[in-house]
């Protein structure tokens, strides 16, 4: 943590944030509340909330949560301690120096150094393509029909003749033969001692979504080999981690983002107006890459080559993100190869249209899928459609299953009752996943999952919720923790964020009987954390009309949180394969009278309703 706690806290406090997100935000009160448009994913009817009591927002279309700070890292790609300070500053306080270990000090030190050479580097080349030197890379980009205004947005620039003209610029500006050389700007060799990494090649710098130059990409001027020569992996560089492009795309509005392959085909389609392009670095779609999508949209349309190989990093990537919970559709580019080709064949509207069109993953998957079998024999018609049944088997979600049949069955022609039951005899068998095999790899299916991990899956969501619903209404309710407390404490919660959060609002609850989550949501630094924190303070039980209701849903809220912990502690215990201790069977007892006492017992609750 940059900041003491309470020195979080009185900044938090200092900054209304109605007054904070209203200078971003034209919000409207509506009750309790405030409501708006959410400026993190494209919206008609505002489900963006503000709340004052609580000091936090929360959009209840994509998830956005968090504090006053939180709110800043999103919207103005701030760090935490760029957002505290920005948050400082409006208040008036003066905020303490940043206090780092030796370690921690010299490792920023490093990546600010790296990252200074790169900005050099970056500026070098832009400046090298709009000389007499970058002729060659001026008419490239003229050939490729890249307006000087898009170039600029991407900062592209030139690299010419072999040599060492950069490495001398570099030293020239103070920075070591080391540093330049880590940087991954330069290479070194007994013969031509340290040189210029890229030469005779158009550049591509590659900046993290804070527009910070972290790598560069080359395209060679010619038919020499390598085509494309991209950085080295550095501190600052982790190729499976960034997105090319994201530093612009992060801010579009629309609701969902598209992947491409390649430098050109981002810039090409921001250039026509499709600012949500980002572009995977040089390697296939990763896991990491993924993870990074997902804070910003819940929906990735993917336009890759339409040859062999862009059809099978398709199907790769389509897995990859329903792991990851985002939702995949494929744009189609037939007659062209590309995005780039496409636009500038048919125009921006047209490929506005291929978007609108864009066809689901899981039809799709289908569809490359029936390309192995023909149709007009009957034997590989009927295993064709037995693939069919098998990838609706690997659907987890019942109502998802049931929609994906419907649609199979008149799609393809099917009997609806004899497709459910070939799905539901894959689901008793567990051979969902022997019968599919994934578009790029053969095994099974990551979606076929089996009864047994479904059932854990749908156990942990439960024991999520639950949690969430315990600390909405502590917040809602601060003067029942008394009753909470003598029965939970917050190692009952799951590990991670929530017992984190549970712990600094038992703590808040303690010391001052009340207070707004806000000050919880500043215990954690990244926006994911954040996020995540302020989820748990968002989730209420609907149609509870009773006083009764209310104190007996509250009740089997408490008891099923501390009997999922004695599940988890059960678990853990027999897992070591150790006896268990005296201390431990105390603590299982414990459990157990409580649990026995919180079954006739009553939470007393005000006259609210649900």
């Amino acid at each position: 943590m940059y900041y003491p706690n309470e020195k979080v806290e009185e900044v938090l406090h200092a900054n209304n944030i109605v007054d904070v997100v209203g200078s971003y935000v034209h919000l409207q009160k509506k009750g309790a509340n405030y409501f708006g448009l959410c400026p993190f994913h494209n919206e008609k009817s505002p489900s963006f909330s503000v709340s004052e009591p609580k000091q936090m927002f929360y959009c209840f279309g994509c998830g956005a949560g968090g504090n006053a700070a939180t709110f800043l890292m999103k919207y103005e790609n701030y760090s935490f301690k760029e957002a505290l300070q920005s948050l400082a500053d409006r208040a008036g306080i003066a905020l303490p120096e940043v206090n780092y270990s030796e370690e921690a000090r010299l490792r920023e030190e490093k990546k600010q150094l790296l990252r200074d050479v790169n900005k050099e580097t970056a500026v070098y080349y832009y400046r090298l393509l709009r000389s007499g030197a970058g002729r060659k890379g001026l008419q490239y980009f003229a050939q490729r029909k890249l307006d000087p205004s898009i170039m600029r947005d991407f900062g592209l620039g030139y690299a010419d003749g072999a040599g060492n003209d950069l490495v001398r610029h570099l030293k020239s500006k103070g920075f070591s033969d080391e540093v330049i050389l880590e940087a991954g700007v330069a290479a070194y060799d007994e013969k031509r001692g340290l040189h210029d990494k890229f030469w005779n090649r158009v550049i591509f710098p590659i900046m993290d979504e804070k527009g910070r130059v972290i790598g560069f990409g080359g395209r060679v001027m010619g038919d020499a080999k390598p085509k494309y020569l991209n950085s080295p992996e550095t501190e600052i560089f982790d190729k499976s981690k960034n997105l090319y492009g994201l530093n612009i795309a992060r801010r579009a509005r629309a609701p969902y983002k598209i992947l491409c392959e390649g430098y050109m085909d981002v810039i090409s389609m921001h250039q026509a107006g499709f600012h949500e392009a980002v572009a995977s670095l040089g390697t296939s779609f990763t896991e990491g890459q993924a993870a990074l999508l997902k804070r910003y949209t819940k929906l990735v349309l993917l336009a890759y080559d339409s040859d062999g190989a862009g059809v099978r990093a398709a199907l790769r990537s389509i897995r990859i993100l329903k792991e990851a919970g985002i939702e995949g559709k494929v744009i189609n580019l037939t007659p062209k190869k590309d995005p780039d080709e496409f636009i500038k064949a048919f125009g921006a509207e047209a490929f506005k249209e291929r978007i609108d069109k864009a066809e689901n993953s899981f039809f799709y998957e289908l569809r490359m899928k029936q390309r192995e079998y023909s149709m007009d024999d009957p034997g590989e018609r009927t295993q064709f459609h037995r693939v069919l049944a098998a990838r609706l088997a690997g659907i987890e979600d019942e109502i998802e299953r049931e929609n994906y049949l419907k649609e199979t069955a008149r799609r393809y022609f099917l009997d609806e009752n004899i497709l459910r039951r070939l799905v539901a005899s894959y689901n008793r068998g567990g051979t969902a996943g022997a019968v599919w095999r994934g578009g790029e790899e053969r095994g099974q299916s990551p979606a076929a999952k089996t009864g047994k991990t479904r059932a854990a899956d749908r156990q942990e969501e439960r024991e999520s919720r639950n949690e969430r619903l315990l600390l909405t209404w502590l917040a809602d309710e601060p003067e029942i923790y008394p009753q909470i407390s003598a029965y939970l404490k917050p190692e009952h919660f799951t590990e991670g964020v929530p017992r984190q959060a549970a712990e600094g609002y038992w703590r808040i609850l303690e010391q001052h009987g009340g207070g707004n989550p806000a000050s919880v949501i500043g215990m954690f630094e990244t926006e994911e954390e954040q996020e995540a924190a302020a989820a748990l303070f968002h989730t209420r039980l609907k149609g509870l009309t009773t006083k009764a209701d209310r104190e007996k849903a509250l009740r089997d809220i408490v008891i099923s949180v501390r009997r999922a912990a004695a599940e988890r502690e059960k678990k853990e215990t027999a897992g070591s394969g150790q006896e268990v201790t005296a201390e431990a069977m105390t603590k299982m007892l414990e459990t157990k009278r409580d649990l026995e006492a919180l079954h006739s017992i009553r939470f007393t609750l005000s006259d609210k309703s649900g």
